[in-house]
Parts: C-alpha cells; structure tokens; sequence
C-alpha cells in the first residue's frame, strides 16, 4: 500500500515563497503555493490557489488538507504593523485546527539596534521601532504556542534578502539593473559597515529543511548566510563581473530614490538604522545541525546578475 506525499502549503507568492515552492517540489513534496490571485507563471509540481489568509475563512481554506504550512506573507510597508498581526491570527488559527505544522519566516527586526553586535539566536530582542516590536510580539506569540502545545511552531530569521526574483530588497531593483545599464547604484547609509545578505536560495532551502525536521521546533533558527562582508565589497563583485566602475549615489538619510518611494522612506525611516550600524548575523547553528552551507556571495552575485540580465532583455 501506497501513501500519498503529505502536502507542503506555501503561503505567499513573493520571491521567498516561489523559491521554497521550487525547492520543496525538488525534495519530492506536493506543493500549493497561495496568494489572493492564485494567478502566475506555472511552476511543474506546484498547484496555485488563491486565498486572503488575513480572513480565518481563507487561511483554512488556504491549509486545508497541508501536513506543514510556511507562512512568507508579507503586505505593503505601510501595511504591516496593522495587517501581519491580523495575518499571523487567521493563519496560527488555521494551522492549529488542520494538525498542521507552522514555518514562519521572519526578519531580524526584534534585535532591534545592535551597535554592530553580531546576531544570533541568543540576541536580546531590543526593538523600539513600530515594526521591530510587532514582529516581536508576533514572534513571542508564535512561541507561545509551541509552548502551549497548540501546534508545533518554527521560526526562521533572514537577513536582507539578494537573489533572483528580488526586486524590493536593497540589493534588488534599485542595484542590479542601474548596475547593468550604466546607471546610478544607490547606496544606502554607510556601505564600508558589514552587512549580512542571504541568498534566496538559502532561505528557501532553510525552511524547506526546518519543514522536513521536527525536531527544530520550538524555536528561532537564523537560516543559512553568508559571512557578512561591507556593502562596498558586495558592489565589487558586481563591479568585477560587468567589467566596468559602479556610479554609485550616496543615500546617507531616508529619502526616496529608484523604486523606494516617498511614501514607502517615509515608512522605512523607523528602520534605517540597519545601514548605519554593521548587521552581521551569524548562522552557524542551522548549519551545524541541519549540515546546511550558505551559497558563497561570489554565486548569489553571479545568479542575480544573471537573472536581472535575463529580466532586462525580455523588456527590450
């Protein structure tokens, strides 16, 4: 007798979700992929459903049948602080009621400022910020849970996210495309500071593993990244593989520039410390236990290029 490959539920369509849904098909899981469109591309082994999973109503139809959940909803800047705990009720409700087990991916937000410290899970959560006590709370929430034995609960932590697909990180559509076409690369804050990036690929193969391992639960896991290097090392590399000088635009304060808005800075300024103090967050643990290896800065530059030149082309 058969069984049937317990499905793998994927909420959120952004660049992390698609990615994990990519990567939990390649591990040989049965995959639905959720956002409020079901719409998209189509990816082989993922079927897209479309769901509001900040309603209870949708995110139990959202798991409905799903041995394990990753949540990688996120809404608009402005959104946040008002939507995700609305999110995070409707979905901790829903996974709760089908027996499911819940992946969340998260920020490194709760750390609030950290004068340069390196972050690991054992980092005091300091947050002052509106969203940096949000998702505190909302993490402290998860955790609760766990311990209450609701449902079995995980948490997992990326830096700022660079790869292909991302297009609203700071090392995303601001830095790739101008970089490629001649035109001005923005530089947030101080760029000589380290500052952790973590490939899309890391995140998306860091929950997928936290999904298939139990025995993870219960706690906060920084998903695999590189060691940090300063943003100016980072924007070498880009430099070294297009072959010519980045024409780099200093943005010291929020202010908007490219693809960040007015009203997105506006919305960010809270958050801008994260560029004028060095981030480095340290991922040892995941990889010890889990014997996972973040993809080296050198490729995840090399695939991002690769991507965005991809990307350019189709839109000439």
């Amino acid at each position: 007798m058969t069984t049937t490959p317990a499905l793998h539920t994927v909420l959120g369509s952004g660049p992390a979700g698609t990615t994990l849904a990519r990567e939990l098909v390649r591990r040989g899981h049965p995959v639905r992929l959720v956002d409020r469109s079901g719409s998209g591309p189509a990816i082989e082994g993922v079927e897209r459903y479309a769901a509001d999973v900040a309603t209870p109503d949708g995110a139990r139809a959202a798991v409905a049948g799903a041995a394990v959940v990753y949540h990688c909803v996120n809404v608009g800047y402005h959104l946040q602080v008002e939507v995700m705990p609305k999110i995070q009720e409707a979905v901790l409700g829903a996974a709760e009621r089908e027996g499911a087990r819940l992946v969340v991916l998260d920020t490194l937000y709760p750390y609030g400022e950290t004068r340069g410290a390196v972050m690991t899970e054992d980092s005091p959560w300091n947050a002052t910020t509106r969203k940096g006590r949000m998702r505190a709370e909302l993490d402290a929430r998860y955790l609760a849970a766990h311990r209450e034995d609701r449902l079995s609960v995980v948490l997992g932590r990326s830096a700022d996210f660079v790869g292909p697909g991302v297009l609203s990180s700071t090392l995303g559509g601001a830095v790739f495309p101008a970089a490629l076409t001649g035109q001005p690369v923005p530089a947030l804050g101080d760029i000589d500071l380290p500052h952790s990036y973590t490939y899309i690929g890391d995140v998306a193969a860091g929950l997928a593993t936290l999904g298939e391992h139990p025995e993870g639960d219960g706690r906060v896991w920084h998903l695999p990244t590189a060691p940090a290097r300063t943003t100016r090392q980072v924007l070498a590399l880009v430099e070294e593989r297009i072959g010519r000088p980045l024409e780099l635009t200093v943005i010291a304060e929020p202010r908007p520039f490219g693809p960040f808005d007015e009203a997105f800075m506006a919305e960010y300024e809270e958050m801008f410390y994260q560029h004028t103090e060095a981030q480095i967050v340290d991922s040892s643990a995941i990889e010890r236990e889990f014997g996972l290896t973040p993809t080296p800065l050198e490729e995840a530059v090399d695939a991002t290029l690769g991507w965005y030149g991809e990307l350019l082309a189709a839109h000439h």
